[in-house]
């Protein structure tokens, strides 16, 4: 009887059922159709985005925004490598690091706890500013024109590692933890056979965010590399933008080549670049979104 009266208090209505689907399917529309409307623009001629602007419909293709970036195909493909293998890496020493930094100050028996949670909420706060970090980056470290430069500053990001911390200390149990140094077991294999297993949620909710932040960073780039062999592809997409604004703003040049200043992209060009930089984290999204949404849901407060 309990069972037949808890199933007819859940059903939901048909007129709610529709109502709910169409709110989800609005929803799912306002997430894909600005990225529909990027793809289109990156493909439109300049003249279209001039005199309808962006549409859905455009009057005229155009693939100049592509062949402006693909012109010197062989350095966009060394970029790509490098920001992949630049974001591969740092993310895994990312996480690896946050957590090492997030779990001793999770324990209450860790004695300088508050201490380390002091200078992570400091840094929050408070940085030596850009000067300060090209000198410790290039004269005392030395890390001037080298990957290091666009790996190290992005290491550990104090907001992440508060997030890490608040999940061991909601979800790892300290009896859990002391019943594992009763068998035996020591600091570190504890933390590797059974803290690391369970954190998985959070563990891969910081390992998007770290492939998102090392992915888009450019700023480092610009500061620390002076190669452009190891120019990140942000960075590289970045110079072919200014260098593009900077022509269609040169007066001598327009009067010169009226015609390849028409034709010249700059709307297209931006979502073009768009396309070409989001690429990669749309392949990666769906493989941590299952951990992505559990990661920020596990530990919550419940009824």
């Amino acid at each position: 009887m309990s069972s037949q009266t808890s199933r007819r208090e859940n059903k939901i209505s048909p007129l709610t059922n529709i109502v709910l689907n169409i709110g989800f399917i609005l929803l799912s529309l306002a997430c894909v159709l600005p990225v529909i409307l990027v793809i289109i623009v990156s493909v439109t001629h300049n003249d279209s985005l001039l005199n309808r602007g962006y549409s859905f419909l455009p009057e005229k293709l155009s693939w100049i925004a592509y062949e402006s970036l693909f012109k010197d195909y062989s350095t966009i493909f060394g970029a790509y490598g490098v920001s992949i293998g630049v974001t591969v890496v740092g993310t895994i020493l990312s996480v690896i690091f946050m957590a090492l930094y997030a779990y001793p100050i999770s324990r209450a028996d860790y004695p300088f706890r508050g201490i380390f949670t002091f200078f992570l909420f400091f840094t929050m706060l408070f940085n030596g500013g850009i000067v300060s970090k090209y000198i410790v980056f290039t004269q005392t470290i030395g890390l001037l024109d080298s990957y290091a430069a666009l790996i190290l500053p992005l290491l550990i990001i104090p907001f992440n590692v508060i997030i890490m911390r608040t999940f061991f200390q909601t979800t790892i149990h300290p009896a859990l933890i002391e019943s594992a140094r009763i068998d035996g077991g020591g600091e570190l294999l504890i933390f590797i056979r059974i803290v690391l297993p369970l954190s998985l949620p959070v563990m891969a909710t910081m390992a998007l965010l770290s492939t998102i932040v090392y992915w888009n960073d450019w700023f480092n780039a610009l500061l620390f590399i002076r190669t452009e062999e190891k120019y990140p592809l942000q960075y590289l997409m970045m110079r072919v933008l200014n260098d593009v604004q900077f022509m269609r703003s040169n007066v001598q040049l327009a009067a010169q080549n009226p015609q390849l200043m028409k034709d010249l992209p700059n709307e297209s060009l931006q979502m073009a670049m768009a396309v070409v930089g989001m690429g990669p984290i749309l392949l990666v999204y769906p493989f941590f979104q299952k951990y992505f949404v559990k990661g920020l849901t596990v530990g919550a407060v419940k009824g």
